[in-house]
């Protein structure tokens, strides 16, 4: 059980019993790149064997492996059932109904989505746009393990809060989305195809009503050869799905229609069916329910709970759910379209009413009268699988063992058969691709039946098993040569016999290995005894040019709405492969089973035991420059910039940097050495820019090192957070600054409460202040009269017990002459923490077009006319919104300065509120600073420069005061 990282493949991956003896080639297949690290790229060869890519993790889940695991794909081996979900975002999916499906129907299970909610906010990293999707990915991955499901994404990207369907889809581009939609269901032909959202306004927002058309679309555009004729010819084949359902929606209903929360309108209540262009009047009722709270003995826990577990692992949006406690739980699915032939009641059972989910109705395939032929054969096959069912002993798991080997045998005679029959075209190609997953199955059964495990570590010793546990370097660089630990376990009850062992490179050409002799004979050949394992060693060499472990997507801006593939061959996979595979075949009752397993290293922190990471390929020298952009005011004379050199190389590492900068501008030093003693070793580099006449434009500065004859302009940095799979995050060394004409007041002294996280602290220096970030113990009783102006961070009284608690102190700093300036908030501040009332009320207003207009209600006003004068200019070039938390109502002691409004949206006056309280200052924005900022958008510097200046603005002090 368990997924891959990567999903499956199609049909390919290939080894065969030459008469030399046996010779793994690889399990891979063509469109992976793999390579055998010792030769060539492996032939395609006659017959096929699908083998999944490895899952990341060194160890399978618990309840995925031995007896628990072995149960698990007896059930799978036992139905052809396979169904697809196609959601919006990760966390989207209907875990529940995945893993009853999978883990407890058997049905291979696949699962689409469409973005990597790189458009959200993160309580858990300071990660955020790309950096984000690729940490939901792996959160995603890390859930996917507990519902037993294989995962694709499509290449777009969140670009945040979307309200309608049709602003969705004008972003991303219909067509776009529902190409990637066809390949997926095309490679995976599911006979269901099913979605947690319908495509109307009940689904919460744009983006989750995409998912719901798409998943409806798909079940046409697939079968259609018409629709995306290049990925026929790039050897899919059309495939018509049987059915396609979605989750009965979760409508507030009324007198007034449905309630669409995401523009806050009321809307008839009426459903589109996009298969056959008509309409659902009324909410559609659940043709089936998926009973999810089943409580499963061999697993311990109901598959709703389990696949809870599982959303507990994606943490980003909210820190992590609850496990429930048992409870009966059902979730209804209206079906949309079917191509079953025979009749539906109108109740149905489950997903696969009225269709054979046999083995045996494989042979439906073909042709009428070629039938009978295929349907004894793939009977025999089931027969092996009901024998092994009956005869499953969770204490005894070897016991089906014989039964798991003869059920390779007859899948390999099966593939040949068909390879070599007369079958039309499509038959082939659709009773391969079935056959080929009970391939794949019963070499997953046999293996855990037997007890075998694969482990492949690098390693620092030269001693069998002396490796386990020490820590090693994550990450080799080009041209560097390593060692490898390949552990091979047999720790099961029969003996096995080790065929060959390999390292598979998925990075390019040019890996070298040597293996090593072991304790079973030549390269780690021999017999293997129940209870016994053995240890073999490879050493590897990394080719010059290999390329680093990377995101084969990347987009030029966050406001680009999807990815550039920058290596198809991984197209709608969630990530390219990690950089080694070790591969182990072994012989039992005479057929080859392959095991393998991602080559891991060892990584130790004080608080916790080991933790084995996949390797990854990294540039000798890694540079970054953060933040990545920002503003220059056009009185600049100088300014800092720091680069962060970081170095892989294992050893000692000498070399210059320098900064490109624009024609006439001089940095302090010109030119800067560095040295590093270590792997992981960092160093910081400042250097003092001086600019000439700088101008209302944008400017790039680009940091270059050279080490080794060698040039390096980028950087990397490992998202994620502890306990989550790391994965590294590259950029260009590169930092993006504009010119502006923006003024702030002189000496000022801001304290800053971060909330859930952003970068507006770092961005602020750009205006020559330097905050103070505020401890809970400063918020509670430090003195704050010091700081001219104190700042609360996003979503802070959701995530600051100290602030709530401390609220008071914040009000008595503003009667008494300080300004305070509440960044955007959600319902926990709901609770009369303003001096005078503000209501949030619920789902609190958002303006997500980021270009739409803007009326400023007090262009004299005092907070708008110093020391900048603001206008509807500053909010031009503004990116994914206006903001979040608009205020709904206010007591008349708040002063609005802007109206804003989405198309069809009532105006929005709430998104900057101020109020005199006592002597001091009290402002509420719901401005997206934390975005605007960090991405360098002149206007929210200016804005914010005024806010911050507030307890300096003579207008509020009576007085004048130096001129900023």
């Amino acid at each position: 059980m368990g997924v891959d990282q990567c999903g499956r493949p199609g049909i390919g991956g290939w080894f065969r019993v030459l008469a030399a003896g046996v010779v793994l080639l690889s399990a891979m297949t063509s469109r992976s790149g793999a390579q055998s690290v010792n030769g060539a790229p492996p032939p395609q060869l006659a017959s096929a064997y699908p083998a999944e890519r490895p899952a990341s993790a060194a160890y399978p889940l618990p309840f995925d492996r031995g007896a628990v695991a072995l149960w698990q794909s007896l059930r799978k081996l036992r139905t052809r059932a396979s169904l697809i979900m196609i959601v919006a975002h990760p966390d989207d999916e209907d875990g529940g109904m995945l893993t009853y499906e999978s883990r407890g129907q058997g049905a291979d299970t696949t699962l689409l989505t469409l973005n990597r909610g790189e458009g959200g906010q993160n309580v858990m990293s300071s990660d955020y746009w790309d950096q984000l999707g690729l940490v939901r990915t792996q959160e995603l991955l890390a859930a996917d393990e507990y519902y037993g499901v294989h995962q694709y994404f499509s290449r777009v990207a969140d670009f945040g809060f979307s309200k309608t369907i049709e602003e969705s889809m004008k972003t991303w581009g219909h067509d776009r989305v529902l190409y990637d939609a066809v390949r997926v269901v095309r490679m995976t032909r599911p006979l269901v195809v099913t979605s947690s959202f319908t495509g109307n306004v009940s689904d919460g927002h744009g983006q989750h009503q995409v998912s719901g058309a798409i998943a409806q679309e798909v079940f046409k555009a697939a079968a259609d050869p018409n629709v995306f004729p290049d990925q026929i010819k790039a050897g899919l084949q059309p495939w018509a799905p049987l059915k396609v359902y979605a989750r009965v929606p979760f409508a507030r209903t009324g007198d007034k229609g449905i309630y669409d929360s995401a523009t806050g309108h009321w809307e008839p209540i009426r459903y589109r069916n996009y298969v056959e262009g008509t309409y659902i009047e009324g909410v559609p009722s659940a043709t089936v329910s998926i009973p999810e709270g089943q409580y499963d003995p061999m697993l311990g826990r109901s598959y709703f709970q389990l696949a809870r577990e599982g959303l507990g692992q994606q943490k980003s949006q909210n820190g992590g759910i609850a496990v429930p406690q048992f409870r009966p739980v059902s979730t209804g699915y209206h079906l949309y379209a079917s191509r079953v032939s025979s009749p539906l009641p109108p109740q149905e059972e489950g997903f696969f009413t009225g269709i054979d989910t046999s083995l045996v109705g494989i042979a439906d395939y073909a042709a009428p009268g070629e039938r009978q032929p295929w349907r004894d054969r793939l009977s025999g096959l089931n027969k092996l699988v009901e024998q092994a069912i009956a005869k499953f002993d969770p204490a005894d798991p070897a016991k089906v063992a014989p039964l798991l080997a003869s059920g390779i045998a007859k899948s390999d005679a099966l593939l040949s058969a068909i390879a070599d029959s007369r079958l039309d075209a499509a038959a082939k190609y659709n009773m391969t691709h079935e056959i080929a997953i009970k391939r794949r199955e019963f070499n997953d059964a046999l293996q855990q039946a037997l007890g075998i495990q694969v482990l492949a570590t690098v390693t620092n010793s030269t001693a069998p098993g002396d490796s386990a546990g020490q820590p090693t370097s994550q990450t080799v660089i080009p041209d560097q040569t390593f060692r490898v630990n390949l552990h091979l376990a047999n720790q099961g009850s029969q003996q096995v016999t080790v065929a060959a062992t390999n390292i598979i490179s998925h990075g390019g050409a040019g890996w070298k290995t040597t293996l090593e002799s072991s304790g079973s004979g030549t390269a780690g050949r021999g017999a293997l005894d129940a209870g016994d394992a053995l240890d073999q060693f490879a050493t590897v060499t990394v080719p010059d040019g290999a390329e680093p472990t990377r995101p084969y997507f990347s987009r030029s801006n966050v406001e680009q709405s999807y990815y550039d593939i920058d290596d198809q061959r991984y197209l709608n996979d969630p990530l390219a492969p990690y950089p080694l595979t070790a591969e182990v075949a072994y012989s039992y009752n005479g057929v080859t089973v392959l095991a393998a397993s991602t080559v891991q290293t060892v990584r130790r922190l004080a608080d916790r035991a080991p933790d084995y990471e996949p390797l990854l390929v990294a540039p000798a020298i890694s540079l970054t420059v953060k933040p990545e952009a920002g503003i220059i005011p056009l009185n600049s004379t100088t300014f800092n910039l720091n680069v962060t050199l970081h170095s892989s190389v294992k050893g000692r590492a000498e070399g210059v940097l320098h900064l490109d900068l624009p024609k006439g501008w001089e940095s302090k030093p010109s030119q800067a050495s560095f040295q590093m003693a270590a792997d992981g070793e960092e160093q910081i580099v400042e250097f003092e820019v001086t600019p000439m006449s700088v101008q209302a434009r944008r400017y790039d500065i680009r940091a270059v090192a050279e080490y080794k004859g060698a040039k390096y302009n980028e950087g990397f940095q490992i998202v994620g957070y502890g306990g989550l799979r790391p994965y590294p995050f590259y950029r260009p060394a590169v930092y993006r600054t504009t010119g502006v004409d923006v003024k702030v007041a002189p000496a000022l002294r801001i304290g800053y409460i971060m909330g859930t996280g952003d970068d507006v602290p770092g961005s602020v220096e750009d205006l020559g202040v330097h905050p103070t970030l505020l401890s809970a113990q400063d918020v509670i009783s430090g003195d704050l009269s010091q700081y001219d102006a104190i700042v609360v961070g996003i979503r802070a009284y959701a995530a600051r017990p100290d602030l709530k608690s401390a609220n008071d102190r914040l009000l008595t700093y503003v009667s008494q002459g300080g300004v305070v300036i509440v960044q955007y908030q959600t319902g926990e501040y709901d609770h009369n923490y303003a001096p005078y009332p503000l209501t949030l009320s619920g789902d609190a207003e958002k303006v997500v077009e980021e270009d739409g207009e803007v009326s400023i209600l007090a262009a004299d006003d005092p907070v708008f006319s110093w020391p900048n004068n603001i206008s509807v200019a500053d909010f031009s070039g503004w990116i994914e919104e206006r903001g979040h938390g608009f205020m709904r109502s206010w007591y008349p002691h708040y002063v609005a300065l802007t109206e804003m409004h989405d198309v069809g949206q009532e105006p929005q006056q709430g998104g900057l509120l101020y109020a005199r309280y006592g002597k001091g200052v009290y402002v509420y924005s719901s401005f997206a600073f934390f975005r605007q900022m960090p991405e360098g958008v002149p206007g929210a510097f200016r804005i914010f420069a005024n806010l911050i200046s507030i307890g300096k603005n003579p207008s509020f002090r009576g007085g004048s005061v130096a001129s900023p």
